[in-house]
């Protein structure tokens, strides 16, 4: 069963809305309801990708043989040249993993930030964010709150501060049912004023505090409270 857990900083900015009791309804419709499968294997093959240059036709092999699940290889194989195109053919400098940071998001929440890896580029280290979802990207404040929680990460540590934030959204338009692949440079986002990024993270931590009391006693829900103290939290779905 899926448990409720403290979002990441882009589900959180995917599952805000205008009032506390709407983040709650959501949330609790999501661990009633939760997805079926995970895009994190897609990041092992951008790696081997930007670090061994391995080509799109020997990923598809890989997908066909390791994912067992004909639904999900299709998901995958849609996203793939579009991966593809975007990412064969550099050989960056270097590619590194980095390690989990953690957001304060209000009421002792803390959010886990796990970015999925960094890159030498030709014009220095870049940063980019994978936005998988077909529909529904975010977009509007939702997009502000998840640049301004992230461009705040990055101001925090020094070795990362100057990285090429990129949101690479894997969205299909509306009105098609094909995916295209739309690179947002952060800098093209407005950032939130203080005092409304913080009136959106208490409203978020207040419904999702309410959440957890509507499933604590709920017989279909596994819920896992998230403690008050220590970050040691992971994202909203196992």
């Amino acid at each position: 069963m899926a448990k409720l857990k403290v979002p990441s900083a882009q589900h959180l900015a995917r599952n805000w809305e205008g009032t506390p009791d709407k983040v709650r309804k959501g949330l609790v419709k999501l661990v009633r309801n939760p997805p079926t499968f995970s895009y994190q294997p897609l990041f092992g093959y951008v790696r081997d990708m930007l670090l061994w240059g391995v080509s799109e036709q020997q990923i598809e092999t890989a997908i066909r043989t390791k994912i067992k699940r004909e639904n999900v290889q299709d998901l995958y194989l849609e996203l793939l040249p579009l991966i593809s195109s975007h990412f064969l053919g550099d050989r960056p400098k270097y590619v590194m993993a980095v390690d989990r940071r953690y957001y304060a998001a209000g009421r002792g929440l803390m959010v886990p930030f796990d970015p999925p890896i960094i890159y030498g580029g030709a014009d220095g280290m870049v940063f980019p964010w994978f936005s998988f979802w077909k529909s529904n990207p975010l977009s509007g404040e939702r997009l502000s709150l998840f640049v301004t929680i992230v461009k705040e990460i990055l101001c925090d540590d020094p070795d990362l501060e100057s990285a090429n934030f990129q949101i690479l959204d894997f969205s299909a338009p509306k009105g098609s049912v094909e995916r295209k692949l739309s690179i947002i440079n952060s800098n093209d986002v407005p950032i939130l004023s203080s005092a409304r990024k913080q009136d959106m993270l208490e409203v978020f931590a207040e419904g999702y505090f309410a959440a957890l009391d509507e499933l604590r006693n709920d017989p279909v829900a596994d819920v896992k409270e998230a403690p008050i103290v220590g970050p040691d939290q992971l994202k909203l779905f196992d």
